[in-house]
C-alpha cells in the first residue's frame, strides 16, 4: 500500500519512541508498519479477517486472530502504552465495551473515525441518497459499518462513559478543521484516557 495516510503521521505524533502498541481492526498492518519504522514500536495487530491476517504477515507485522466483539480477554491490564483503532469504530456493534476495553489494557487510547454529519453527507442525504465518499467508500448495501455518528455523538458518548479526551484532531481531507467540525470535518481522531488519568 503506497498510499499514505495523513492520519498515520497524527498517530505518529502521539506516540513516543519504544512504546507497546496495540492496532485493534489493523488490516494488512500498514499503520504497525509505519509505526515500526518511525517510531520504533513494539507493535501487535488485532484482525479477523484471514485475507487480512496474511497481508498482515506480509508486511512482517506481528497479528493475533480475535474476535473484538468478544472483548479483549487475553490482554493484561495496562499492558499497551496505546491501543489504536483507526476508522473501525463505527464498524463495531459493542461499541462502549471495546472503548472499556481499549482504556483497560492500554494507557491511552486513539480513536479515528469518519463523521457521518460531514456538510458533503449532509448535502448526500438531502439530495436522497446514502453518503459514498473517500471515507466512507461502501454502497448501503455492502457496507461493514453498523454505527452511524457524529463528532458531537462521540463526545457525548465520551462523558456518558466518563471517558477523558485528552486530544481531538479534526480534518477534511488532509487540512486541519477548527471550526465547527461536527459540520465541516470528514474525520476526526481522538486521544483518549480514563478520567484521572493525565494527558501526556
Amino acid at each position: 500500500m503506497s498510499f499514505q495516510r495523513y492520519d498515520y503521521d497524527v498517530i505518529s505524533n502521539w506516540i513516543e519512541p519504544g512504546e507497546r502498541v496495540l492496532d485493534l481492526g489493523c488490516g494488512d498492518g500498514s499503520l504497525l508498519r509505519h509505526l515500526s519504522e518511525h517510531r520504533q514500536v513494539r507493535g501487535y495487530g488485532v484482525e479477523n479477517d484471514p485475507e487480512r491476517l496474511l497481508a498482515c504477515a506480509r508486511n512482517g507485522v506481528n497479528v493475533i486472530q480475535i474476535d473484538m466483539e468478544q472483548g479483549l480477554a487475553g490482554f493484561d491490564d495496562g499492558f499497551f502504552d496505546h491501543v489504536i483503532m483507526s476508522l473501525s469504530l463505527q464498524a463495531m456493534r459493542n461499541t462502549q465495551g471495546i472503548l472499556k476495553e481499549m482504556l483497560r489494557v492500554g494507557h491511552e487510547a486513539v480513536v479515528s473515525f469518519p463523521n457521518f454529519a460531514y456538510w458533503r453527507h449532509r448535502q448526500a442525504i438531502l439530495n436522497g441518497h446514502m453518503p459514498v465518499s473517500k471515507n466512507l467508500p461502501y454502497q448501503w448495501y455492502d457496507t461493514p459499518n453498523v454505527r452511524f455518528f457524529t463528532i458531537a455523538d462521540f463526545e457525548t458518548l465520551c462523558e456518558q462513559e466518563d471517558i477523558a479526551i485528552h486530544e481531538r484532531l479534526a480534518f477534511d481531507e488532509d487540512k486541519v478543521i477548527v471550526e465547527e467540525p461536527n459540520f465541516l470535518a470528514s474525520v476526526a481522531l481522538y486521544r483518549l484516557g480514563r478520567n484521572g488519568s493525565a494527558g501526556g
